[in-house]
C-alpha cells in the first residue's frame, strides 16, 4: 500500500466531515450522548476493522473516543485509512 501525497489527503479531507491531519494520522474525535452509545460504536467498528484487517489507535474516555489512522508499513496516510474513515462516519 502506497503512501498518500499530502494533496491526495487535502482532497479526501474534504469528504471525510470530522477527520483532519495531526501528527501525521488521520484523526477525528466522536462524542456521543453516554458511554454505553459509544461503547456500541466501538463495537459496530470492531467488526468493520477486522474485515479491513486495518487496526486503528483509539482512546475511549467515557462519552468520546478519539481515532488515528496510519498505515505503519507505508509510513503515512493511504487509501486504508481514507476508507476506514468512510466507514467509521458511516457507523456514527
Amino acid at each position: 500500500m502506497m503512501r498518500l501525497s499530502q494533496t491526495d489527503i487535502d482532497g479526501q479531507l474534504e469528504n471525510l466531515s470530522g477527520w483532519s491531519v495531526v501528527n501525521e494520522k488521520l484523526r477525528k474525535e466522536f462524542q456521543f450522548e453516554s458511554f454505553s452509545q459509544a461503547f456500541g460504536f466501538m463495537a459496530r467498528a470492531a467488526m468493520e476493522i477486522e474485515k479491513m484487517d486495518h487496526h486503528p489507535e483509539w482512546l475511549n474516555a467515557y462519552n468520546k473516543i478519539t481515532i488515528e489512522l496510519t498505515t505503519h508499513d507505508a509510513g503515512g496516510i493511504t487509501k486504508n485509512d481514507i476508507d476506514l474513515a468512510k466507514i467509521l462516519n458511516s457507523l456514527e
